[in-house]
């Protein structure tokens, strides 16, 4: 790995891949350290509102995006409000306004990077948001038993009832293209942090887009996974802190990752209860420091007393990833 000199921490070129609630949450918080952040985001969703729109005006999924850009957005309040704001009744009844925004651009416009990058203006977003890919991709799930399936909404269903373990997951059709601007991000990262989020359905479907993986192991940048608190029913039931990083490293490649943020912070005990309800553990932290990876453990938890669910906090995760990348500066400048 090529480390530069230490730079200010307004310049750190920062670029996070995953999808889900866990990149936006991230990236609402690192858009205060940076004003050079870029989200790469995956578009393999095909289930909800996005789904719909994907089948019936034959675009990428906007979902991921659309919370993306609004985490990223320096906006009013009311404003983001509208735009996550979810029809209750009538034909419209599931569908999310921001994903409709991004539709009628696309439409107008002819092509979702397109759509992305009119709907970044509109919202003066602080940063990028960008498709890992823009082709018609699906997401395909090989269990442990032989069975496979297709679809990314089918495999959090089928992950949920059945509980089968992921034995692979790949992108159909295979080798699709990288959009060439989220390449270009990763070329000229100084960080690339990868997670949190759903490991099978959300992170790793972007290490199976061509060139993506090949790039982040020849670039200069530091690589960061952020851990997951609990695991995820079906889908990493009984993965620890090991199994989750040998998972994406059989794509990216042993050694690619060079530090690994973890949650320090005591889970409360009605909550870790209350998640064991619904089949998820706290992760175990059974991963130890060697062959050039850091483990760092920091206090990340966000309790939301009033939905019942934990999170990463979004101020002190960034606090935490920054510190290591400035660590390794001073280590290596």
């Amino acid at each position: 790995m090529r480390i530069g000199a230490p730079m200010c921490e307004d310049s750190v070129k920062i670029v996070c891949i995953g999808g889900g609630t866990g990149l936006s949450t991230m990236i609402r918080g690192l858009k205060h350290y940076t004003d050079q952040l870029t989200a790469v985001v995956t578009v393999a969703d095909n289930g909800g509102g996005s789904g719909i729109l994907r089948r019936e005006m034959n675009m990428p999924p906007p979902g991921d995006v659309r919370n993306c850009l609004l985490a990223l957005a320096e906006t009013e309040s009311i404003l983001e409000h509208v735009f996550q704001y979810r029809f209750k009744d009538g034909c419209m009844k599931g569908q999310n306004l921001g994903n409709l925004f991004l539709a009628a651009l696309y439409d107008m416009y002819g092509g979702f990077d397109v759509a992305v990058e009119k709907a970044t203006e509109v919202l003066a977003v602080k940063g990028k948001v960008l498709p890992v890919t823009i082709e018609d991709i699906h997401l395909a799930a090989t269990y442990e038993d032989g069975s496979e399936i297709v679809g990314e909404h089918e495999i959090v269903f089928v992950n949920k009832i059945e509980r089968k373990r992921i034995a692979e997951v790949r992108l159909l059709p295979g080798k699709p293209k990288a959009y060439r601007k989220a390449l270009e991000a990763l070329e000229e990262a100084d960080l690339i942090v990868l997670g949190p989020g759903s490991l099978f359905t959300s992170i790793i479907p972007n290490l199976l887009v061509e060139g993506v993986c090949q790039t982040i192991r020849k670039g200069k940048a530091l690589v960061v996974y952020v851990s997951n608190i609990m695991t995820q029913p079906g889908e990493t039931d009984r993965y620890t802190l090991k199994n989750h990083v040998e998972a994406m490293e059989a794509y990216l490649g042993t050694g690619a990752i060079h530090a690994v943020v973890v949650n320090g912070e005591p889970i409360p005990e009605e909550y870790l209860r209350l998640y064991e309800e619904d089949g998820c553990t706290s992760v175990e932290m059974d991963l130890e420091e060697g062959n050039g990876m850091r483990i760092v453990s920091a206090p990340l938890l966000q309790i939301s007393h009033e939905k019942r669910h934990i999170r990463h906090d979004p101020e002190e995760l960034a606090k935490v990833i920054l510190r290591v990348f400035k660590e390794n500066q001073e280590r290596n400048g």
